[in-house]
């Protein structure tokens, strides 16, 4: 079957039900059902397919609330681990996932997406069997793996599409051949999506309408609507690297159109600005480093930076009017760029849309990529028709 991904939990699904679990919302199928306002019968028979796939035991009684003493649901420690990794330009994180979303270990690596997608599958198999076979994970199956690319995804195909600093990835489809390789049910999705998931899911789960902006090398953006992922007709929603600003003027962008707000805004943009003061910087971190050292020519790039950004934010503020602006990514943490974006959204957008507006740093820090690949991977394994892991692989 073709394993669709693109989506986070609905309320009262399987995986809704096992994060309620996880999080101390609900110990009980009587709590479950309060909470999601299902029919208990349909409550029980989903619970009963988390606990014979293994994700949940009953372990013992809770107190009487005037009937016979519930049975307590708790995650079993056993119950699967699931692999994320989250790439940028030139680096990749690698991760172990619980079910409940919990990181139980991580690695970074240096690796460039220029090598290709046959090298990058090469590459991550080998380092994912390493995991796998590694002391950390603690002889727990792993159940899926989620990866997040710094382009344009289509979310159905799992299909690199188009992307501007991925040389020779266009129409890649790489899920195929990872999930072949190391037998798991394989999801791809755009990095910003994934660190979308991540911050909303484990932290932000009140807010309903969220916009996730990742500042590295590029600058991506996820988009949380009503509740869930959208990615828009061709799964470019959230794309603001390439809306043209008046910063820019003519010049040339990756993608072959000219003024875009990736050319003076992005990582990539800053690194260039600062290697024309002379100074040297490998990689977004460098510029982090140099801000936080007080370094005037890295601050004031920064600052212009998020002002740019600020600007293009403005626009997105007002017309889709999110509850919550996330600043994530490797220069998401800087706090010129915050206040640059701040200022600039509070100054151009109507007072209505920023009444109840909240802008900040992602709460899942660099983890957010990873952790959204883990819980979008269990979601769809969980959705698949009969649930289980064989179905989302056939």
């Amino acid at each position: 079957m073709d394993f669709q991904v693109g989506h986070v939990p609905e309320s009262g699904s399987p995986s809704h039900l096992l994060r309620l679990v996880s999080t101390g919302q609900a110990s009980s199928r009587s709590d479950l059902v309060r909470l999601v306002k299902l029919a208990p019968s349909t409550v029980s028979a989903r619970v009963e397919h988390l606990l014979s796939h293994g994700y949940l035991h009953e372990s013992g009684s809770g107190r009487s609330q005037g009937g016979r003493r519930p049975r307590l649901l708790e995650i079993r420690k056993d119950g699967g681990m699931l692999l994320a990794a989250d790439f940028g330009s030139r680096h990749a994180r690698l991760a172990a996932i619980d079910v409940a979303g919990r990181v139980h270990v991580v690695h970074e690596y240096a690796w460039d997406l220029a090598e290709g997608p046959e090298h990058t599958v090469d590459w991550l198999v080998e380092r994912c069997q390493d995991l796998l076979a590694s002391p950390a994970m603690g002889g727990v199956p792993a159940r899926g793996l989620g990866i997040g690319l710094p382009g344009p995804v289509d979310h159905h195909r799992g299909q690199v599409v188009l992307p501007s600093r991925m040389p020779g990835w266009h129409s890649a489809s790489i899920r195929g051949a990872l999930s072949d390789r190391l037998g798991l049910p394989v999801v791809v999705e755009n990095d910003a999506n994934l660190m979308a998931v991540g911050e909303h899911l484990t932290a932000r789960a009140d807010v309903g309408h969220l916009l996730m902006v990742k500042m590295g090398t590029g600058i991506g953006c996820g988009v949380i609507a009503a509740g869930h992922l959208h990615h828009g007709a061709m799964g470019a929603a959230g794309d603001i690297s390439h809306v043209q600003v008046p910063s820019a003027a003519d010049i040339p962008c990756a993608c072959g159109n000219t003024g875009c707000l990736e050319t003076v805004a992005s990582g990539a943009a800053i690194t260039r600005g600062l290697e024309e003061q002379g100074l040297q910087v490998d990689r977004p971190a460098d510029i982090v480093r140099l801000v936080e050292s007080g370094n005037v020519a890295a601050t004031t790039l920064v600052r212009e930076a998020g002002r740019n950004l600020g600007e293009v934010l403005a626009t997105v503020v007002n017309f889709f009017n999110p509850g919550l602006l996330v600043l994530g990514g490797a220069l998401g943490v800087t706090q010129p760029l915050l206040a640059a974006v701040r200022g600039a959204i509070y100054e151009r957008c109507l007072p209505l849309a920023t009444e109840s507006l909240e802008i900040d740093t992602a709460t899942t820090g660099p983890n957010a990529g990873v952790i959204g690949a883990g819980l979008m991977v269990l979601e769809q394994i969980l959705s698949a028709p009969e649930n289980g892991q064989e179905a989302a692989q056939r």
